[in-house]
Parts: C-alpha cells; sequence; structure tokens
C-alpha cells in the first residue's frame, strides 16, 4: 500500500511517499481504509524530533487522525465489523500503525462509527481537535449548563468543535474570530455572541463569564482573568511565548488556571470522551468544518502550511475516493 513515511527526524522533506506492506490487526484491533487522514501540529513537532509527548522508532507513518471503513478486524472485536464507517482517533492508542496511508491499524477503542450524515472529510476533522475541546471543557473546566463560555480562536480546528461542544451541552457561548469570514464560520457553529478578536477593547464587550478556553494565553490570558466571574476557569490550550502580569487578578476571583494536553489525558477519560463524541455526531451536536484539502503526497506541504497560516475548520489529506 502506498503511505507517508520518514525514516530520520527532521524538515517536511524527510517524509516520502512510499510503498510499504499492509499493516495487519491483532487481537481487538481494527484495520480502517482511510478515505481521508487529519493533518494537526503535533504532527510536526514529531517530525522535527525531541517533541516532549511522542518520539516514535524509526521508520514512522505520521498521523492520528483519519475517516474510511473498517477493513479487518482482529479476533475479540465485537462493536465493530467489515464495512462499518468509522472515524479514527489513535493519538492515545497503545498500537498506531499512522493515518498518512492507504490503511491503518490501531486499538478498536480509538475507532468509532460514523453516521451518513457526516462525510468521511468531516470525520478526519474529528480526533485530536475534538478530544482536546471535549477534555478542556468537561475533564478541566467542568463546564455546566447554562454556564457561560468564552472561547478563542473559534473558527480554527479546536475552536469550532468547542463552540458546538458547549452549545449542545446548554452553555451560552462567545466565540472570538480575526476575519469577518471567522466569525461567520463561528455563527454557524452555534455561538450566541461572536467578537473578532482584532479590534481594539473587543473584551470590554464581555462580562460574567464562567470559563474560558485560551488557545494564546501570552496575549490573552491578563484580559480573560478581568472578565471572569468569581470562582471562573481558564483552560490553557495554545501559547507562543511568556507574560507579565499581576497573579493577584487571580486572588480577588479565586480563578483557576488549568493547563490542557490531550497526550496527558487518562486512557478512561480519553475512551469516554470519544463515546460522547460519536453520541453527538448521531445526535447532530457536531458538524465538523474542513479547511483545506490536499492529496496525501502533498503531507510536507500540508504540514508547512499547518503551522504557518491561521487555519479556518481542520486540514485534512484526501487518500481515496468516497
Amino acid at each position: 500500500m502506498k503511505a507517508i513515511q520518514m525514516s530520520s527526524f527532521g524538515e517536511p522533506d524527510v517524509l516520502k511517499w512510499v510503498e510499504i506492506e499492509e499493516p495487519e490487526p491483532a487481537e481487538k484491533e481494527v484495520r480502517v481504509k482511510l478515505h481521508y487522514a487529519g493533518v494537526n501540529p503535533a504532527e510536526t513537532y514529531i517530525r522535527a524530533g525531541g517533541y516532549a509527548f511522542f518520539n516514535p522508532d524509526l521508520p514512522y507513518v505520521p498521523g492520528f487522525d483519519g475517516a474510511g471503513v473498517v477493513d479487518k478486524v482482529g479476533k475479540g472485536v465485537t462493536r465493530l465489523k467489515t464495512g462499518d464507517r468509522v472515524f479514527v482517533a489513535s493519538i492515545l492508542a497503545k498500537r498506531k500503525t499512522g493515518s498518512y496511508a492507504e490503511k491503518m491499524v490501531c486499538d478498536v477503542e480509538a475507532v468509532h462509527k460514523l453516521p451518513e450524515s457526516i462525510s468521511f472529510e468531516q470525520g478526519a476533522a474529528l480526533g485530536v481537535p475534538v478530544t482536546a475541546a471535549y477534555r478542556a471543557l468537561f475533564h478541566r473546566a467542568h463546564l455546566k449548563p447554562g454556564e457561560t463560555v468564552l472561547i478563542h480562536g473559534a473558527s480554527g480546528g479546536v475552536g469550532f468543535l468547542a463552540v458546538q461542544l458547549a452549545k449542545y451541552n446548554g452553555a451560552q457561548v462567545i466565540g472570538t474570530a480575526g476575519t469577518e469570514e471567522g466569525m461567520e464560520l463561528v455563527r454557524k457553529a452555534g455561538a450566541d455572541v461572536v467578537l473578532n478578536h482584532h479590534e481594539h477593547g473587543y473584551l470590554e464587550k464581555v462580562q460574567g463569564v464562567d470559563v474560558v478556553i485560551e488557545m494564546l494565553a501570552n496575549v490573552n490570558l491578563e484580559e480573560d482573568l478581568k472578565v471572569l466571574n468569581k470562582f471562573g476557569r481558564i483552560v490553557i490550550i495554545g501559547n507562543r511565548g511568556s507574560l507579565d502580569f499581576n497573579p493577584r487578578l487571580t486572588m480577588a476571583k479565586e480563578a483557576d488556571i488549568l493547563g490542557m494536553a490531550v497526550w496527558n489525558a487518562p486512557i478512561d477519560e480519553y475512551n469516554e470522551s470519544l463515546i460522547a463524541v460519536e453520541a453527538a455526531l448521531k445526535n447532530g451536536g457536531l458538524q465538523p468544518f474542513v479547511g483545506t484539502i490536499l492529496p496525501l503526497k502533498e503531507a510536507a506541504e500540508a504540514q508547512i502550511h499547518i503551522v504557518s497560516s491561521r487555519a479556518k475548520g481542520k486540514m485534512v489529506l484526501k487518500i481515496a475516493e468516497d
């Protein structure tokens, strides 16, 4: 089968289009014939080498997210069968052969059914972004129905899904984006209020926030604390530098500042999030938005693009015809 494989760490040109053997599923594993694979910034850090969370053995086929059809099941698999439409979220799977390929194998717990209402390209847009959104909202912030959540960067891969999950669970949602196009996407996701985060003083329009989902903490953290309610929670998903701020801002409101990384999720919480996502897809609570689509052969270009542009929605690689 065809796949993208790297035999050394380095720049994007280490990603090669090669022919490799099809992986075989072992007990409680599933093989999926992929139609699309998701592209995540973490995959660029892994490719470069020295990534703190994951340093694979070489040669290595990248990719944690994908969608397609179950091709073969291992012994002991009863929840899925050959021919099922599925999405794959394998970042914490014990075995993951990589989604930048025509076929991949991983633990059955990381493979979930994809309803007919969700396309394969949308299914590939789940994985890392949706589990990050779910963990931030519910495992770290413990968002409750009726609370108000401010989601920065709500037009991006994680933010767009976080808006929908929060609305589906009864929260009031304020979402931000940096362009009119991005703001329209956030409205379509269901946000109650949409703000332009490039507009001077935009957070002056915000009052009474219980939870903040923060994508750029070095820029926004101090202002987040000012709009937060007493006992509010800020979950940091993204950061690109350091900052100097007065910690006294946390004291008056007894605010919690929480870090978040999907890699740290206990496996039971991770599996719980995938079950909840499958239910939300089935019941209409999630409609992933796909941005850029590139062919699998252009995986190197995709990895350049994912870290150098302000993406709207999720970038995916096309592997097979729908």
